[in-house]
């Protein structure tokens, strides 16, 4: 029954395409000049080396700069589906307006029609257009403003360019070869798990304080003002929405345990909206952390105040909303690609979330994701996200994607003591906004968390740990002034943050200060 429900969807959007009318038309590119570039496919390994390059001159890949022949060549090295952002034309500000304007509005549609009938128009004959579903109906994504085609002809993209309704053209399922950051950096080594170990650990007793009824609080929550923020608030009332890699369902106190010890009248809600398969075939591999990363953010933010031994998070009342929009914390297969913009319109549809957390990224921008960003930005939520953590590229990269959009909040970490130090695996740059203490000085010692399984805590490190407690902080914030505004939230952590007024080129406005920023 799905197979012909795709089918009979298909037909009619190609319905549509055909009797649309036939204004504003493009001028199209020959066939024989389509397949003149069509015979020069830029190898993988080349188009490696120019993103590389970019890199390192800019601190960014952008899709939209690039060639024709290269994001053309990119889609034959990858899934050939090509992901296009749309707008209706003559619009300046599309970006602004998404997720305040739903793209069924009249005006969105013609746009994307529009797009749909230049795609059947250019492809050659005998090669019909094989449209990705981007939804369970539509070839048009039903929240965001973009299209994925399947494309064989260069011309395609060259058409394309020339229209107004066109915001980008990006290879949906490229994924650069990450071992090219060890040449960047020959004494470094790349971090090939993605962030995927969260086991039990021992830990030192100086490490930690324990408090009633029987939590540990981690050693840096006293340097971050944690503690003695939490007479003040603990964060009841505010939702925070996670997006990283799920919950483990064998960590009880991210599951049946979440109302223990002093943690009361709050909820926890599991989510999965990564998929798994290809694009004709697809399914949801469910909420549950196989990788371990999501479940040490929730613990960081949200683990209960409980009486078993284990780590307390941040907010320990707060409720929390996982989404697994992601398989570990590099999002760079399409597939994570779409997961973690459906997770941001998911979250950013739910008035409830307030803040939402993301560890995650990639070392250049995606369009879509930014479009889920924008989404979620766009209806209120205020979006904390990793300025970078590695072991291949931290002395020469900057601040990762999203945490360079100018609607998150990036986040990094630092050693303890006097003066800054970014963590051993921390990013900085002019891009960070805030950080946080998450790294002993002498013994490199990460901050407590709750581990994939048992009552025994964790440590987690990286600008992932500080992402997660500056999104614990901000709902300490939110819970003691409810009816305020995100941007007023941000701006009490801003003023109350180590170095305000000012801001440094490398640690934002530096270390937060939950304390002073709840009083």
């Amino acid at each position: 029954m799905k197979n012909t429900f795709k089918i009979l969807s298909m037909l009619f959007f190609l319905a549509l395409i055909f009797q649309a009318c036939k204004e504003d038309e493009q001028p199209m590119i020959s066939g024989s000049d389509q397949m003149k570039n069509q015979d020069s496919i830029i190898p993988q390994d080349e188009i490696d080396q120019l993103i590389l390059q970019s890199l390192k001159e800019t601190g960014d890949f952008i899709w939209a700069d690039q060639s024709d022949r290269l994001v053309w060549s990119a889609l034959m090295h990858s899934d050939s589906t090509l992901t296009i952002g749309y707008q209706p034309s003559g619009e300046t500000s599309a970006n602004s307006r998404i997720g305040l304007e739903e793209v069924s509005d009249p005006r969105w549609q013609n746009a994307a029609r529009k797009v749909l009938e230049l795609v059947e128009e250019t492809q050659t004959q005998n090669q019909s257009p094989r449209f990705r579903i981007a939804g369970e109906s539509s070839v048009v994504h039903s929240d965001l403003p973009f299209i994925e085609v399947k494309i064989t002809d260069i011309g395609v993209l060259t058409n394309l360019r020339q229209m107004g309704e066109v915001r980008y053209l990006e290879p949906r399922g490229y994924e650069f070869n990450y071992a090219l950051l060890d040449t960047a950096d020959p004494d470094a080594r790349y971090l090939s798990d993605s962030g995927c170990e969260n086991d039990p650990q021992s830990i030192s007793s100086s490490d930690y304080v324990v408090i009633n009824p029987s939590a540990k609080s981690s050693w840096n929550y006293e340097d971050m003002g944690i503690q003695n923020a939490w007479p003040q608030s603990t964060g009841q009332g505010i939702t925070v929405g996670l997006i990283d890699t799920g919950l483990s369902p064998d960590q009880p106190l991210l599951n049946a345990s979440f109302n223990s010890g002093y943690s009361s009248g709050r909820t926890v809600q599991k989510y999965g909206t990564y998929q798994t398969g290809y694009w004709w075939w697809k399914k949801y591999d469910g909420p549950n952390d196989q990788c371990g990363h999501g479940t040490a953010m929730a613990g960081v933010i949200a683990s209960p105040r409980n009486a078993v031994g284990n780590a307390v998070g941040v907010a320990y009342n707060s409720n929390l909303v996982s989404v697994r929009g992601t398989s570990d914390v590099v999002v760079n297969s399409g597939n994570e690609k779409d997961g973690v913009a459906e997770a941001l319109v998911l979250l950013g549809k739910r008035s409830d979330v307030k803040i939402i957390s993301m560890s995650i990224g990639d070392i250049f921008s995606n369009s879509k994701v930014a479009d889920g960003v924008r989404y979620a930005y766009n209806r209120g939520k205020l979006i904390f996200a990793a300025a970078g953590t590695s072991t291949s590229f931290t002395n020469w990269y900057g601040v990762i994607f999203p945490a360079t959009m100018s609607e998150t909040v990036a986040v990094t970490g630092v050693k303890e003591g006097t003066g800054y130090q970014r963590c051993d695996t921390c990013h900085s740059g002019s891009k960070v906004d805030f950080t946080v203490v998450m790294e002993r000085s002498g013994t490199n010692t990460k901050p407590l968390t709750t581990a994939l399984y048992s009552n025994t805590p964790s440590t987690v490190g990286g600008s992932s740990v500080a992402t997660s407690t500056a999104s614990g902080i901000a709902a300490l914030v939110w819970g003691k002034n409810p009816g305020w505004s995100r941007d007023q939230v941000l701006q009490k952590m801003k003023e109350t943050s180590d170095l305000y007024p000012s801001k440094s080129s490398e640690y934002g406005y530096g270390n937060l200060n939950a304390a002073a920023a709840v009083n």
